[in-house]
């Protein structure tokens, strides 16, 4: 965003478009990845080409494309980390790339520690000392990194030990996994992940299901890879489709590479299946819901469209960048599921229907993107949201809960 602005692009609509371009394109090569991994273990290049095809129309790889969400980021890296650190007959320079970029994708993302973890455990299973110790020498010093960054940005937190070092890591350990803090935000029963992934993608979970099992034996590193990031997560009680992405790559590579093994006209079925399904998956991506994605942990809202899910609010945020009377701005639509400041993009207060809601009348805020027929002047209106002006000719007293100025 920063590096947007500083050559011109100091609106929303510029860096938001920049940064989905950024993600987009990481996908993309995350199904580049995929052939990578498909190719190292000997699959051949109609197999692993439909192996990247699936990853790239299967629809909720393209609902989370554009994304910015650090798991986008950590798959991306990750998948070739390991498509670098595990292919067999790999150089030197590949091990040291790989083991690199697999600790990139835990400062991305602190769950990619699994995949770490995984991989050490698969060369020392391999009894590939060498590579092993190499990888450990590596990572040692992404983690000497990860350490430094949090040194940087937490040193002056209230209660950070040790100057900042690992702050985050430890807390993220000490609220998820000592305490199990996470459920506060819903819990979900163990076979979660397998549903929504079958909602989502049904002819695909089909074949990625038969082909992790045979991945055992012909895959067996890729395979372990995605059952025991699958397991990991599955043993938390609190869940989301968005934090198993990164096995869905691995477990793709593992059933392309075992499909492609097996005996002609099954290798012809198993890969015209697989590429069946992912048509048949971008062509209805937009039917996804929140049901298919997971949905609630209260299981409501389930039938609502997942794809343009508050879509109408974002654009009505990015419509009030553009009011310079702007002092305040209320949403009624749960902070969670808009693009607040991102889209908003002025030093002003956003107040919504959660802890921070407060009344009209309070004068905090001049303008609401609210629901249609709220009978205030309409500024502008996207489907049943409308932006409006609720404070006509009066700007906004200052908020002490808020460290904010007027631009």
């Amino acid at each position: 965003m920063r590096t947007t602005a500083t050559l011109g692009g100091d609106d929303p609509r510029t860096y938001l478009l920049v940064i989905r371009l950024a993600f987009v394109t990481m996908s993309l090569g995350t199904a580049l990845g995929i052939y990578r991994l498909a190719r190292a273990w000997r699959a051949s290049e109609e197999a692993a080409a439909a192996g990247a095809a699936a990853w790239a129309l299967a629809a909720p790889s393209i609902y989370f494309a554009h994304r910015a969400m650090s798991e986008n980021a950590a798959t991306f890296v990750a998948v070739w980390g390991v498509a670098f650190l595990l292919a067999p007959r790999g150089s030197r320079r590949s091990v040291w790339l790989g083991a690199s970029l697999l600790g990139l994708s835990v400062l991305f993302r602190i769950q990619m520690g699994v995949v770490v973890l995984g991989v050490l455990g698969v060369l020392a299973a391999r009894r590939n000392w060498r590579d092993l110790l190499e990888s450990l020498a590596i990572l040692g010093l992404w983690a000497v990194a990860y350490g430094g960054l949090d040194a940087l940005t937490w040193r002056d937190a209230p209660g950070a030990a040790y100057g900042g070092w690992f702050h985050s890591a430890r807390l993220y350990v000490q609220f998820n996994l000592i305490e199990g803090r996470s459920a506060q935000w819903g819990t979900s029963p163990p076979g979660y992940y397998l549903e929504c992934i079958f909602r989502s993608m049904p002819i695909i979970a089909a074949c990625l299901l038969i082909g992790v099992v045979i991945g055992l034996r012909h895959a067996p590193a890729l395979s372990v890879l995605a059952l025991l990031f699958l397991a990991a997560h599955t043993a938390i009680p609190h869940k989301e489709y968005r934090f198993i992405l990164p096995m869905l790559p691995l477990a793709i590579a593992a059933t392309v590479a075992s499909v492609d093994a097996l005996p002609r006209t099954l290798r012809l079925a198993g890969t015209g299946l697989l590429l069946a399904g992912a048509v048949v998956s971008a062509v209805t991506f937009r039917a996804l819901t929140w049901g298919d994605l997971g949905g609630r942990p209260d299981r409501t809202n389930d039938q609502i469209s997942a794809w343009d899910a508050s879509g109408s609010v974002n654009r009505l945020l990015l419509a009030a960048h553009t009011q310079r009377d702007l002092c305040g701005l209320r949403v009624d639509v749960h902070p969670a599921f808009h693009g607040a400041s991102t889209y908003l993009h002025l030093p002003v207060p956003i107040y919504s229907n959660g802890s921070n809601n407060v009344d009209e009348s309070a004068g905090f805020y001049n303008y609401a993107i609210a629901r249609a027929g709220s009978g205030l002047r309409v500024v502008a209106r996207d489907h049943d949201m409308e932006l409006v002006r609720v404070a006509e000719g009066t700007r906004c007293k200052p908020d002490h809960r808020y460290d904010w100025r007027l631009p």
